[in-house]
C-alpha cells in the first residue's frame, strides 16, 4: 500500500501589478525554492494604499509540497 506525506507552509507574496501577479510569483517563488509543491490556497489578501490609489497586493498562501519518500 503507497501513502502520501504533504507539508504546509506559509508565504506572503507583494506586487504592485495585481493579485494575480503576486500569487503566482509567490508559487513560482515556493517551486523554486520547495521540492514536490503540489498547490497553494490563498489565504489572505489585502492592498496598500497611498493618496488614495492602491500602491501594493498582498497574498497570505498557504503552500502545500509532498515529502520525499
Amino acid at each position: 500500500m503507497s501513502s502520501t506525506v504533504a507539508r504546509i507552509t506559509t508565504i506572503s507574496s507583494r506586487s504592485t501589478e495585481s493579485f494575480d501577479h503576486a500569487v503566482r510569483e509567490g508559487v513560482a517563488r515556493a517551486h523554486a525554492t520547495l521540492r514536490n509543491v503540489s498547490g497553494a490556497w490563498v489565504k489572505d489578501q489585502k492592498v496598500e494604499c497611498t493618496d488614495g490609489a492602491i500602491t501594493s497586493f498582498d497574498v497570505v498562501l498557504e503552500v502545500t509540497f509532498v515529502l520525499d519518500d
